[in-house]
């Protein structure tokens, strides 16, 4: 490995304090992302009320899609992939801090010189761009709003992308609190911007409220950013060595991540070519299949990624094997019992977030199996971004580019197909599943043999534990559901509520039963820790 320094590795606690501290910062990451999750259900199913799942809310979704898919190249995607490595080695490597603080000057007005032009362009440039991302709307009003709306929602592109490098910066030096609330605040200011200026401003109530939350983002994130010594005076040099590794990385990266956003931007058009509400229900469904994700793969990513870049810069092959078999066990001892939540209780959450107001049944219906197709693969699509993370922090950006290439172009080639199936638009989120499964499995290929996930058998051990209790799960929906059908489709709004708050509370409290007796990995330091503390 390069540029390995000749002391002893960073990471010298013993395994289980780093599983500890691992567990506790990841739980509390998750708990704000799940916190951010529930507002963006909210935020929803507001959006859903005012504007239906039709036309209109097709064109707000498509329309928004692009600087939200374009912020995965400048935002905490792409850029922080190839930033957060080189940081973190800096800091490693660099007690003063200079060169960290030099990189993070550097990347900063970087996005700048990038952004404001491609802002302005983007606004000059509207009509032509919406026509050639998007396709042709069947009715002429629809390309004219969503012209209107994309020169407004490309902004959002800037304030996102200035707060992921923020982002980047805190998780490196372990704050994480501060980042995980910023999506918090998104949801809180589009969801008071819909309510309260829809009536004098129409559409473009969720317009005001999409700008305000990305600046909202980057000004909660400043001050500690400015606490740890950063700033930005314009000290800044291109020529840097350490800005040329980022950029070197960047650019790989870039066309890894270009994959997803093509494959996306191309599932959403071809939603909008089948029935209408198709890519509403593609959107939404998105949305629910991001709450686990959110939760569970983004939160283990936020805390291990950083991590494994210093334990790649420091050679710590030992704590670098931990750290990646860590994160695979929690994302399946998390991921798996989700999946079975949603296959069976889908249409049951979508029922009672969305259908009120304009969304009606057949939109329920209709997202239910898109989201159904989606959840199938919630462990292997968190699989493969953690990987694809472990990739690039021991600097592998080739066989990452590859790897990703081949699950897109599967991906697309399996869309076209399915999608002329009777599966329709659920067949889209079919193609998806299977092209993250198949391209965490040529991740897994390409590993090095060297290092590896280490201690295997407890792998295994988290892996059986978890199907039991996935199985155990499984067992217990089908049965409430089946009993209890006749009464959900009789009952009032507030009997549902009742009625799901049982079965979910009865499928959390049999999990977490079930993982206490089996003494699953990551609950058990979460239990000990708490023990230790009563003791104390």
């Amino acid at each position: 490995m390069k540029n390995q320094p000749p002391s002893a590795p960073e990471s010298s606690a013993p395994p289980e304090d780093t599983g500890k501290a691992n567990t506790l910062s990841t739980i509390g990451v998750s708990l704000m992302t799940l916190i951010s999750r529930i507002l963006g259900f909210v935020r929803i199913a507001v959006t859903t009320y005012y504007f239906g799942a039709g036309g209109q809310a097709d064109v707000i979704n498509l329309t928004f899609n692009i600087p939200n898919n374009l912020r995965k190249l400048m935002a905490e995607g792409a850029l922080s992939s190839a930033f957060i490595p080189v940081f973190s080695e800096s800091l490693l490597l660099d007690k003063t801090g200079g060169k960290a603080k030099s990189i993070v000057c550097n990347i900063f007005y970087f996005q700048i010189f990038i952004l404001v032009p491609l802002c302005l362009f983007s606004v000059v440039f509207a009509r032509p761009l919406i026509h050639l991302i998007l396709a042709d709307f069947k009715n002429p009003w629809q390309a004219d709003l969503a012209v209107s709306l994309f020169r407004y929602f490309i902004h959002y592109l800037f304030f996102i992308s200035i707060a992921a490098l923020f982002m980047g910066v805190l998780n490196s030096h372990r704050h994480f609190l501060i980042p995980a609330i910023t999506p918090v605040l998104f949801s809180v200011f589009v969801i008071a911007c819909i309510v309260l200026f829809t009536r004098s401003l129409s559409v473009y109530s969720i317009v005001l409220g999409v700008l305000l939350g990305g600046l909202a983002q980057v000004l909660f994130q400043m001050p500690l950013f400015l606490r740890l010594g950063y700033g930005f005076a314009p000290r800044f040099n291109f020529k840097s060595p350490e800005f040329k590794r980022v950029l070197a990385q960047w650019l790989p990266v870039i066309a890894s991540s270009l994959v997803f956003t093509v494959t996306q931007a191309v599932a959403f058009r071809l939603a909008s070519s089948l029935e209408e509400g198709s890519a509403s229900a593609l959107s939404n469904a998105v949305v629910f299949w991001q709450l686990p994700m959110g939760i569970f793969s983004a939160s283990i990513i936020t805390v291990l990624f950083p991590q494994m870049s210093r334990q790649a810069a420091g050679g710590d092959s030992k704590g670098l094997s931990d750290s990646i078999r860590f994160g695979v066990s929690f994302l399946f001892v998390f991921l798996a019992p989700t999946t079975v939540y949603f296959f069976f209780n889908g249409s049951r959450i979508i029922t009672l977030a969305l259908e009120r107001g304009l969304f009606t049944r057949q939109n329920t219906l209709m997202t239910s199996r898109v989201l159904r197709g989606y959840s199938l693969g919630l462990f292997s699509s968190g699989l493969f971004n953690f990987l694809q993370r472990y990739f690039y922090a021991i600097k592998k950006f080739r066989s990452t580019f590859f790897v990703c290439l081949a699950a897109g172009a599967l991906d697309l080639g399996l869309s076209l197909i399915l999608m002329r199936t009777s599966l329709r638009v659920s067949g889209l989120a079919l193609a998806n599943t299977l092209a993250f499964t198949l391209g965490s499995a040529f991740f897994l290929f390409s590993m090095p043999r060297k290092g590896g996930m280490g201690k295997i058998a407890l792998l295994l051990a988290n892996f059986g534990k978890a199907l039991a209790a996935s199985a155990v799960l499984g067992l217990f929906l089908w049965i409430f559901n089946s009993l209890s059908h006749n009464a959900w489709e009789q009952a009032s709004l507030g009997g549902r509520v009742i009625l799901f708050a049982a079965e979910s509370l009865g499928a959390l409290g049999l999990v977490f039963l079930c993982y206490v007796l089996f003494k699953v990995e990551m609950l058990y330091y979460f239990l000990k820790r708490k023990k230790g503390h009563g003791k104390a």
